[in-house]
């Protein structure tokens, strides 16, 4: 992306992080979960019906890790995507997705989450000591990880 538009989608430059990073991420592991149900992704004579219930959402890197969260605490709770799966795919594992522990309360996320996401370390950034970490979170709540 980088290369062909010039466009940062992480940051402004290399190692700094958009200040809303975490809710923009939020929302695209939303929008990831909410696509097979909204879009006509039937309009193929391959496709022997809609995808509906039956997916499996390959979550890449910590932008991702939400969804297996959204999945289970928005969906499985509602009898939807009961038979739903998510494959946490590591790529870059220097990169976890770290946020200060307040921010929890912003992912819309039941409490019974808080622990699949605490991390202590000892990186100032974004500051030192507790945080939230997504890419634990991704792994503690996937039905399977891989790396690449």
């Amino acid at each position: 992306v980088w290369g062909k538009t010039a466009s940062k989608i992480y940051g402004p430059k290399v190692g700094q992080d958009w200040v809303d990073n975490e809710l923009r991420f939020s929302f695209l592991c939303q929008a990831a979960l909410e696509a097979p149900r909204v879009l006509n992704l039937n309009c193929s004579k391959y496709f022997s019906g809609p995808y509906g219930e039956d997916v499996l959402f390959i979550a890449n890197d910590w932008h991702t890790a939400l969804i297996p969260c959204y999945l289970k605490s928005m969906y499985h709770s509602k009898g939807i995507y009961l038979n739903a799966k998510v494959a946490f795919c590591i790529h870059n594992i220097a990169y976890q997705g770290r946020f200060p522990f307040s921010d929890f309360s912003l992912l819309n996320l039941p409490d019974e989450y808080r622990s699949s996401f605490d991390f202590i370390d000892g990186y100032e950034k974004p500051i030192m000591g507790r945080k939230i970490n997504w890419m634990k979170a991704g792994i503690l709540e996937s039905h399977r990880v891989v790396t690449v």
